[in-house]
């Protein structure tokens, strides 16, 4: 499968400095971290997937991709500060967390279930890039922004798509579903991007997960707008097998959105305690 895009295809000369926004640049390194682990990812997918072929082909595409864009998100953030040591910080940031790597079934329960997480965290990515793109000022930023967006929602597909085939397989229902979801959600505030924010930003002062992943999702929750919010639920519902169209999504988006907002402001509020 080829790419969408490659970095020759980033608009590099139109980088514009004065449109820089230092948070943001401390938010961009930390993601260009995590997405650069995109390899670990796959060999902890390919462990659960281990006789399924097919899908094992899909998750090293994927995690290509995936490194893709921390190298992408690597090279603006390297165009805003040369100092920038982005080896020192990624070896600190696999230094202090790890996936599961020799797990040989998935920690969500069955293969449906990992794929249904799969389907949250694509979601969740989609929806951040987006945020931030639309937050920022800075072209570059925003082209590489849209691209990676796009890249995630091309990943929720395929996940979904074999989501589909192993609900066929295992048959777990939506209220399983509902609980692998909501289980992932609320690991959005595990260690890994705020250790990927500490590693990035700091890697020195010792790690501190309150004050870090206030840091890091209590400015990048303040980005958000309705609109990516109303696009996150529905693709959320669809996952856990609820209707996504209808007046539920309608409803629960403006919901999340300002619980989102009042947890941008604690997070906030944590960083600075």
């Amino acid at each position: 499968m080829r790419k969408h895009w490659t970095l020759e295809d980033i608009d590099w000369d139109r980088f514009d400095r004065s449109k820089v926004d230092a948070e943001m640049v401390a938010v961009v390194k930390a993601a260009a971290m995590v997405e650069h682990n995109g390899g670990d990812y796959a060999i902890y997918l390919c462990n659960v997937f281990q006789d399924d072929p097919e899908f094992q082909e899909a998750a090293r595409h994927w995690a290509e991709e995936e490194v893709q864009h921390g190298l992408a998100l690597k090279r603006w953030a390297e165009l805003v500060d040369p100092n920038f040591d982005f080896e020192a910080g990624f070896k600190c940031f696999r230094d202090g967390y790890r996936l599961p790597l020799e797990a040989a079934d998935s920690v969500r329960g069955s293969r449906a279930g990992e794929l249904v997480a799969r389907c949250i965290v694509e979601t969740g990515t989609s929806s951040y890039y987006r945020a931030i793109g639309d937050a920022t000022d800075e072209p570059v930023l925003k082209q590489i922004c849209g691209h990676i967006a796009a890249d995630e929602i091309r990943h929720y597909r395929l996940f979904y798509s074999h989501l589909e085939r192993y609900l066929r397989i295992e048959g777990i229902g939506r209220w399983r579903r509902l609980l692998v979801a909501l289980g992932r959600l609320g690991e959005s505030e595990d260690d890994e991007l705020a250790y990927a924010y500490y590693a990035a930003n700091d890697g020195v002062s010792g790690y501190d997960r309150r004050r870090f992943t206030g840091r890091v999702l209590g400015t990048s929750f303040g980005y958000y707008q309705p609109s990516h919010m109303r696009r996150a639920v529905k693709m959320i519902l669809r996952a856990v097998g609820l209707r996504h169209d209808g007046m539920l999504a309608r409803l629960l988006a403006p919901v999340v959105y300002r619980l989102l907002r009042w947890r941008s402001r604690q997070l906030q509020r944590a960083a600075m305690a």
